[in-house]
């Protein structure tokens, strides 16, 4: 709060053993008193620039050139007013990770699959996705600017959420809950059920398998008689 000078933060994970390639940082949207450069070979990068202001959705990802820590600067701007000031921003250690340019579009932390999930990908998504549901669609919106796509859901069955994302509307006593996706995939409003997978980024869940619930039952069933499923999942 109210920055001045300079801060220089490390960011590193809390597993020695762990093999962290990718950063990426989402700045807060009242970003503003200062610029994020991230440091390679002795030289500052510019990362999140105030004058360029920072937007809600704009995520920046980028490689670490050294293992397991990147380091990025934050400059406070000229200010001439002590009006108060916040330069907040969230990040994520990513591990085996290709490097990700600036561009939301290219992010390879929210890659959402806009191709069907195959079977082997879809029993593993059920065993290790931060979010599993079953529901139906309720509404798709578009956002260009941000190369987004939100899919409102009404939920019947949550299996598991590792954040409150998906939560009881008070009037409607109904579960329901965003997740988005990337507008590339062209997802569109469907009749039935679907079960919806996948992971929590900045607080956001995006979509990852996401097949209708029928076939995702014959699936499962036939894996499970084959004893080929890689966990358990309590489907009733």
């Amino acid at each position: 709060m109210y920055p001045a000078r300079a801060l220089r933060v490390v960011l590193e994970p809390n597993l020695s053993s762990a093999k962290h390639t990718t950063v990426c940082i989402k700045p807060a949207s009242d970003f503003q008193g200062a610029s994020i450069y991230v440091e390679r070979a002795g030289q500052l990068h510019l990362v999140v620039s105030e004058a360029g202001g920072a937007r809600p959705h704009q995520v920046s990802c980028f490689s670490a050139h050294t293992p397991q820590r990147v380091a990025l600067f934050l400059q406070a701007s000229p200010q001439r007013d002590i009006s108060r000031r916040t330069a907040s921003f969230q990040y994520e250690l990513l591990g085996n990770q290709s490097a990700a340019g600036p561009d939301f579009k290219k992010m390879t932390l929210v890659k959402a699959m806009c191709r069907p999930c195959d079977n082997v990908e879809l029993l593993m998504a059920i065993c290790s996705s931060d979010f599993v549901v079953k529901g139906s669609i309720r509404n798709v919106s578009h956002d260009s600017e941000n190369h987004m796509s939100q899919v409102d859901v009404n939920v019947q069955k949550v299996y598991r959420q590792k954040n409150r994302i998906f939560q009881q509307d008070e009037a409607s006593g109904e579960w329901r809950g965003p997740i988005r996706t990337l507008l590339q995939c062209k997802v569109k409003k469907g009749a039935g059920d679907f079960l919806f997978t996948g992971n929590e980024h900045f607080g956001e869940a995006w979509l990852g398998c996401a097949p209708r619930f029928k076939d995702f039952s014959f699936i499962y069933h036939a894996a499970r008689e084959r004893r080929a499923n890689p966990c358990e999942f309590q489907l009733n």
